[in-house]
């Protein structure tokens, strides 16, 4: 089963969406302190990590860099900060989304299950893991390791150049939307949809030509989206 750590100082939110997550069939567990969450999420078994940005003994910005150092677990930033420095900032530093008080326990739990989706299409490791490298015709995707070769050539890619790749690549020949690969990829509340996707697919396209992609492998489909010939 899923498990969420919150870490929150104030009961009255901590209780109100634990309550919200396990009425969901969510385990979640509740600290108070920044510096209890990097030894909870090292031990295991935290699938998703809710921060608040103010906590008694430290920054959750400061958290979620400590957390990246070792880890990839999803960090939601749940927090009173509005102000658009500061949702920049947290999610530079690797937070995947960022939830403002007052907010509504409903769309924290949505927002929790799309991260535990996300991860979940990603293979547990295994203790005597084979070849963790899957084939689709000229390309090989790791995604434990969040990585593409393109005929035997590793591809430089950026976190949303990946999640591009990989969606077209997890169906090959679907035609999928932009705002398919925009909830694969993307925070729900991200704007710009067409021109944020095009963008990516247009440097995937360059980093593709470099590696000898010809023709393209990306399609276009006008007004339906992306496909990509494996």
């Amino acid at each position: 089963m899923s498990r969420v750590l919150i870490a929150e100082d104030e009961a009255a939110i901590a209780d109100a969406v634990l309550y919200a997550l396990r009425s969901e069939g969510i385990e979640a567990d509740h600290c108070l302190l920044a510096r209890e969450v990097a030894p909870r999420v090292r031990a295991g078994g935290v699938d998703v990590v809710v921060l608040d940005v103010g906590l008694p003994d430290g920054n959750g910005f400061d958290v979620c860099r400590e957390l990246r150092g070792f880890s990839d677990v999803p960090v939601i930033f749940l927090t009173a900060r509005n102000d658009e420095i500061d949702r920049v900032l947290g999610l530079e530093l690797g937070a995947d989304d960022y939830v403002t008080k007052p907010f509504s326990p409903r769309e924290l739990v949505a927002r929790v299950r799309a991260r535990l989706r996300r991860a979940g299409a990603v293979p547990a490791a295994s203790p005597v893991s084979a070849d963790p490298w899957v084939m689709r015709g000229a390309f090989a995707i790791d995604r434990e390791g969040h990585r593409i070769r393109y005929r035997q050539q590793m591809l430089d890619l950026t976190r949303y150049e990946y999640a591009v790749l990989d969606a077209l690549l997890q169906r090959p020949g679907a035609i999928l939307s932009r705002a398919q690969l925009m909830d694969r990829g993307w925070d729900s509340d991200a704007d710009s949809a067409d021109r944020t996707v095009d963008t990516h697919v247009k440097t995937l396209r360059a980093k593709l030509r470099a590696a000898g992609a010809h023709p393209d492998p990306i399609r276009t489909h006008r007004g339906l989206g992306y496909a990509v010939e494996a």
